[in-house]
């Protein structure tokens, strides 16, 4: 693709980096076969290409960004598939979150999505405010009130779980000792949203390790990744919230070490082996990209170790395992969730279009329900034709998007390698 930038534009290291990956595109159109908002929209503008030269053309003339450029952005689920697709390698995901940026901060968007999105940005990375945010919004759903609502709000009604776990000890910054010898030491990430969510998930993954041999920790002052923020174009919101966690981490290799950074939410997985992007320029650079370069997802690490094995007498049981779009398309981990399950004794099938994204994708289920209530209903159509008895899944969005409507239980993947492995049965699973 030929670009226009003057040189004081390409002065600027990001318009630089956009003039670079804008020039990596060649036009071909590949993209918009997996992308999910052009498959169900069919709309060019809701294309990767399409919003490639909507943002090439704000950029290279320097125009505010408008209604149509932040309709069309926003409605980016940022699933990456496209990058998987691409044959020239054009690094879509940090040009749309160039233009996001650009969006958050020259675009005035209507009133009461301002107010949304600031809530949304309070709330979702602080633990005590997302707990009491529920609790008030279950209070209202007894009231009936969903049935008077409309889009955005009615979205994020039906989203409130029917229950909110109380605060775990995995959870809490503490040391989770190995069982036998040691074979290693890792951090865990407790997250943000997930330990409100499904605190069973974190349990689940340090119960194995301990296991396995692995000493885990909780360090002191880790929390959000700041993915949440980050896709919302507010970079300097995200860089607050994972500084914290970025130094956490930073200490525990600096003291008594670790062999990995351990994940088991993969939208945050994605974004924290990104560090290195979101912190530049920073002063905090390079220690972003020496700690990110620590980060594994809970399969890469179990796979690393050796696997889990399953337990005499394991009930084997055919699992339909769904590929997070994070994890598939934003860290490339493609076969070791499968490949760990298989371990255990699980029979573990693929599901039809699975590199189209189930409508989560952080808030954008939230954000953007039209479009992601379509994307779920066609991914749990795909799921009931497996006739799978489990579904299993490594992200805490693809769980909460996908169990309300399924007619069989889905849990995180960690959490039946668990099980399998001596572990107590998730409580998902019912009888």
């Amino acid at each position: 693709m030929q670009t226009h930038f003057s040189l004081a534009q390409l002065a600027d290291p990001d318009l630089a980096a956009a003039d670079k990956i804008l020039r990596t595109c060649v036009h071909c159109g590949f993209c918009t076969a997996t992308c999910p908002t052009y498959v169900i929209a069919g709309d060019e503008n809701d294309s990767p290409r399409g919003r490639i030269y909507l943002i090439k053309n704000m950029l290279e003339r320097d125009e505010t960004a408008d209604a149509i450029v932040a309709r069309h952005v926003d409605r980016c689920l940022t699933c990456l598939s496209c990058m998987t697709t691409c044959p020239s390698g054009v690094d879509y995901m940090h040009l749309v979150d160039q233009a996001r940026v650009r969006i958050e901060t020259q675009y005035q968007r209507p009133l009461l999505d301002r107010l949304l999105r600031d809530v949304l940005a309070l709330v979702l990375p602080r633990q005590t405010l997302l707990r009491l945010a529920l609790g008030l919004a279950k209070l209202a759903r007894l009231t009936g009130i969903q049935h008077l609502l409309r889009g955005r709000l009615k979205a994020m009604l039906a989203m409130v779980p029917r229950e909110i776990a109380s605060p775990a000890t995995t959870d809490q910054p503490g040391t989770f000792p190995a069982e036998g010898q040691r074979r290693g030491r890792v951090a865990i990430l407790a997250g943000c949203a997930q330990p409100v969510l499904k605190p069973s998930i974190n349990a689940a993954a340090i119960r194995l390790l301990n296991r396995l041999g692995i000493e885990v920790v909780v360090a002191q002052g880790a929390g959000c990744c700041g993915a949440l923020t980050q896709h919302m174009g507010r970079e300097h919101a995200a860089k607050d919230t994972a500084r914290p966690t970025l130094h956490a981490w930073a200490a525990e290799m600096n003291g008594a070490g670790l062999d990995a950074i351990v994940i088991t939410t993969s939208g945050c997985g994605t974004a924290i082996k990104d560090w290195g992007h979101l912190f530049r320029g920073d002063a905090d650079e390079a220690l972003a990209r020496t700690v990110a370069a620590k980060a594994l997802d809970i399969s890469e690490y179990l796979v690393k170790i050796g696997g889990v094995q399953p337990q005499p007498g394991q009930p084997r049981q055919k699992v339909a395992y769904h590929a997070a779009c994070s994890l598939q398309h934003g860290q490339r981990v493609l076969t070791a969730p499968k490949d760990l399950l298989r371990g255990a004794g699980f029979d573990v099938v693929d599901i039809a279009e699975a590199h189209l994204c189930c409508g989560s994708a952080g808030t954008y289920n939230l954000l953007q329900p039209g479009f992601a209530n379509q994307l779920r209903s066609r991914k749990i159509a795909n799921i009931e034709k497996t006739g799978a008895d489990i579904v299993s899944a490594g992200n805490i969005g693809c769980l909460q998007q996908l169990e309300g409507g399924l007619n069989r239980p889905i849990v995180h993947t960690v959490e039946l390698l668990d099980w399998a492995s001596g572990g107590p049965q998730p409580a998902g699973l019912g009888q």
